[in-house]
């Protein structure tokens, strides 16, 4: 089992030195594990390059098999945990980054409060990735935002929230704009990828294919700073009104009516065995306090002043 983990996490990663770091192993000791594999079967798996690794025809059958033959295992023992009460051991617990930041040092505590026996594994990762390792059985659960409309996958909402306007603090006493004076303005965006993007055009009314030289950041964080340096406005969800308006000379004001809002929720494969464990976990994550903007036309929150 364990010459099949390592040979897997290198199928996945296609690079010996991220699929040692995904096993908590040495690059060398994931090498030799490898190779003892070779042995083992009598063939080559891996064609090792220079530059590069990639697996050899056969060496992409035989992850293909390794992956289901790990999936049950894994599903196995989530077989055998299901069984035993309070839900223990390790939980591979998937989050998107505009969310990760701001909610999951609530949702530690609460799990930890909750389950004393669980190993929490948090991976932050954007919306398309956690869904496939979800589908590969490389994660147990995810929180994102919902709809995800895959036919195999469980959906459980835990909750909606607002987007908020974030714009540089000399426009703080201007009226709000509505959605479609937002397409005349420049508007700040995550980069491709990140499901908060789309949700911000949508509500824009912007085609996500339209071409328009609009600024993208890589973070929250770094949209926020855009904005304090004057150089456009941007959308971000209220939970994270808390933590990026501090350092940063901004102000936030509420949308018009009817606001933006996304619905973050749980999602899990239908096939695992602690479906009802995750069901209740969701139930927990569901009632946790979450961060909340301020909006006060006489108060600052830190640095930012709050329209």
């Amino acid at each position: 089992m364990k010459h099949l983990r390592y040979f897997d996490a290198l199928a996945r990663h296609g690079h010996f030195g991220r699929a040692a770091e995904d096993c908590a192993v040495t690059q060398p000791a994931l090498s030799v594990q490898v190779k003892e594999l070779e042995q083992l079967i009598g063939a080559t798996l891996v064609e090792r390059g220079a530059r590069q690794t990639q697996l050899t025809g056969l060496g992409q059958e035989f992850a293909a098999r390794a992956s289901q033959i790990l999936q049950a295992v894994d599903e196995l023992e989530d077989l055998a945990r299901a069984s035993q009460g309070p839900l223990s051991g390790r939980l591979r617990l998937g989050v998107i980054p505009t969310v990760a930041p701001y909610l999951l040092p609530q949702v530690i505590r609460c799990l930890s409060r909750a389950y004393p026996g669980l190993d929490l594994r948090p991976r932050e990762a954007v919306t398309q990735k956690l869904i496939g390792d979800l589908l590969d059985a490389n994660l147990d659960t995810a929180i994102v935002a919902l709809p995800i409309s895959e036919p195999s996958l469980v959906e459980v909402p835990l909750f909606d929230e607002e987007f908020v306007l974030v714009r540089p603090v000399s426009d703080a006493g201007n009226p709000v704009p509505r959605p479609e004076m937002l397409q005349e303005m420049r508007l700040l965006l995550l980069e491709e990828g990140h499901c908060f993007r789309d949700q911000a055009l949508s509500f824009c009314n912007i085609p996500a294919t339209a071409p328009r030289e609009l600024m993208q950041g890589s973070s929250l964080t770094t949209l926020v700073q855009m904005v304090a340096a004057g150089i456009g406005v941007t959308l971000i969800p209220e939970m994270a009104a808390p933590v990026e308006v501090r350092s940063a000379s901004v102000s936030l004001a509420r949308l018009p009516r009817p606001r933006p809002t996304r619905s973050v929720g749980m999602v899990w494969r239908k096939t695992n065995p602690l479906s009802d464990q995750l069901s209740a976990i969701a139930a927990e994550l569901a009632a946790v306090d979450r961060p909340r903007a301020r909006f006060s036309s006489a108060r600052r929150l830190a640095r930012g002043r709050v329209a």
